[in-house]
């Protein structure tokens, strides 16, 4: 029908044990925090009363562990989309924070040069596309109802710039997307209605920054 709704929730997974500070991408083996447990607690809290058909995970183990709960509370198992995961990235493994690790060897410069393909790993158009497709099968599996596919930050930030027809070339400074938050579609037909966004775990976020700078 054409005025049916189904609305797709593209959830980021919640944080990660990373005590090395390095830039994990699709290394196997990265798991959520103790905070990163409560924030998928908080997400499933938030969609637990929603019409949820379908819970869908990048295979990464942060994705399906930020899934399990939302699954659980709707009783249903989890599906994995490797249209879902994380991006490609030269430096996974590696510290990246400015003025730090790979960044300070000028060899690493050379992967740098180009913020539209970008030259350190997969290309924006490559993510849009794996991402467009992961939420038009969704879309199918849920029709008429609600389905929550569990990603990542790069990815979901692009799938928004390409279902809101924006350029893709960003400041990641400025992505708004963050640990555990929600970004819903809701198509009307097979037509984009609306854009929301949520951080259901906020407060979890400024309570650990809090403890953290005490």
């Amino acid at each position: 029908m054409s005025d049916e709704r189904t609305i797709v929730h593209l959830l980021r997974h919640g944080e990660v044990h990373n005590p090395e500070k390095v830039l994990y991408g699709r290394l196997p083996g990265y798991f959520l925090s103790e905070l990163g447990k409560e924030m998928a607690d908080r997400a499933a809290q938030v969609l637990a009363h929603r019409d949820v058909a379908a819970v869908i995970s990048s295979p990464l183990e942060r994705a399906a562990q930020t899934a399990t709960p939302i699954a659980a509370a709707h009783k249903l198992e989890i599906g994995t989309d490797s249209n879902l995961l994380e991006a490609e990235n030269i430096f996974e493994g590696q510290r990246v924070a400015v003025g730090d690790g790979a960044l300070r060897d000028p060899k690493s410069w050379r992967h740098l040069y180009n913020p539209i393909r970008p030259s350190w790993g997969e290309p924006y158009k490559q993510i849009a596309n794996r991402m467009q497709q992961a939420v038009a099968d969704a879309r199918v599996v849920a029709r008429g109802r609600e389905v929550v596919l569990v990603s990542h930050q790069l990815p979901i930030w692009i799938a928004r710039m390409a279902f809101e027809g924006r350029r893709f070339a960003h400041d990641p400074r400025k992505r708004q997307c963050s640990l555990a938050s929600l970004t819903s579609l809701t198509f009307t037909g097979d037509q984009l209605s609306a854009i929301v966004y949520t951080e259901p775990s906020i407060d979890l976020v400024e309570k650990a920054s809090k403890i953290a700078g005490a």
